[in-house]
């Protein structure tokens, strides 16, 4: 393999993140969270934030979205979503699961974005007991597209959700790219978002996701729930320590950045060197190119890592690793396609 683009999961530990782990293995701490590592690792979260809000570190990012809307919706409800969100698609039915029969409605709009008029119309269907009534909007920042709602996109999203007394989630597996393009995260909150994964693994950490609870009555019994799902870690330091060196240090907003440039780098030279078209805007790290499947297949002999996605399309996704020569490398080979 030249490089894998396949994932921004692909990539190692940034040096921060485990350099941090190294000095949270110096001497003995508190387990299961009550430790000093966690503690400061949260506050840089709720700086980030610019909001008071309970946060636990749990092992992964279905763990953490599914437990999230577990607690928005019960078992006989509902919870809306852009078709191609990861909590559709790629979570194996956990936030059934987890929520004992909590069902996933999925809703159109371009490049991952759910359109506005097909919500509101899912909002307005009539209640009956033969199907589960939305209870939740679950939002994707940045999408699963590579696309980065504003701030206003949302507040039309969320507003007629809250207006009928539902909560809503906000997967951030990518946030720290959406606020590398320009989002405000101190908006989250302020907007009604009631929970928020805070990303880790994608900018940057091992596989550490932080559940953020501004609506903090969603935190009663909290470390029960988690501890039910399996989701408690003893040595919580170790889960902690990567977000503590990655905030500390500014790496979780760099790295981010850096894989947006590079997103941009490998789009521009796709629009301006090659036959293939890209399928979206690139506005985070994620670039998705319309490429036949032998063009791919070829790609993909050669040594280049790259994912076919839903929509046909296929994802080449930028992470704080990736380098302005594996960038120009794979644009030489999808040249020479």
């Amino acid at each position: 393999m030249r490089y894998d683009f396949g994932s921004d999961n692909t990539a190692g530990m940034a040096p921060a993140a485990l350099q941090a782990i190294v000095d949270a293995n110096d001497g003995y701490a508190r387990a299961y969270g009550a430790d000093d590592v966690t503690t400061r690792a949260a506050d840089q979260i709720r700086r980030r934030l610019d909001a008071d809000a309970e946060i636990r570190f749990v092992f992964s990012g279905t763990a953490a979205n599914a437990i999230c809307l577990s607690m928005l919706a019960w078992p006989h409800e509902a919870v809306l979503a852009h078709h191609a969100a990861h909590v559709c698609t790629d979570e194996t039915g956990a936030p059934g699961y987890f929520g004992q029969g909590v069902g996933l409605v999925g809703l159109p709009g371009f490049s991952g974005k759910i359109d506005p008029l097909s919500l509101r119309e899912a909002l307005e269907e009539p209640e009956v007991g033969h199907r589960q009534p939305p209870a939740a909007l679950s939002l994707t920042q940045s999408t699963e597209y590579g696309t980065v709602y504003t701030e206003e996109e949302l507040r039309h999203l969320i507003e007629p959700v809250k207006l009928k007394g539902y909560g809503v989630h906000l997967d951030g597996a990518r946030l720290a790219n959406a606020a590398a393009a320009g989002f405000d995260l101190t908006q989250i909150a302020r907007l009604g978002v009631d929970l928020l994964v805070f990303g880790g693994a994608k900018a940057g950490a091992n596989c550490a996701e932080a559940i953020v609870m501004f609506d903090k009555s969603l935190a009663r019994r909290i470390d029960n729930r988690l501890k039910q799902a399996g989701q408690t870690a003893s040595k919580a330091r170790f889960l902690a320590a990567p977000f503590l060196g990655l905030l500390e240090s500014n790496a979780w907003e760099d790295g981010a950045a850096h894989a947006n440039r590079m997103a941009q780098r490998l789009a521009e030279g796709i629009e301006t060197g090659t036959n293939f078209v890209l399928a979206h805007p690139v506005e985070a790290n994620a670039v998705f190119v319309r490429m036949p499947p032998i063009a791919h297949q070829r790609l993909n002999e050669a040594g280049w890592a790259c994912y076919r996605f839903d929509d046909g399309s296929v994802r080449f996704v930028c992470s704080w690793a990736t380098t302005e020569d594996a960038v120009d490398a794979v644009l030489d080979a999808i040249r020479s396609l």
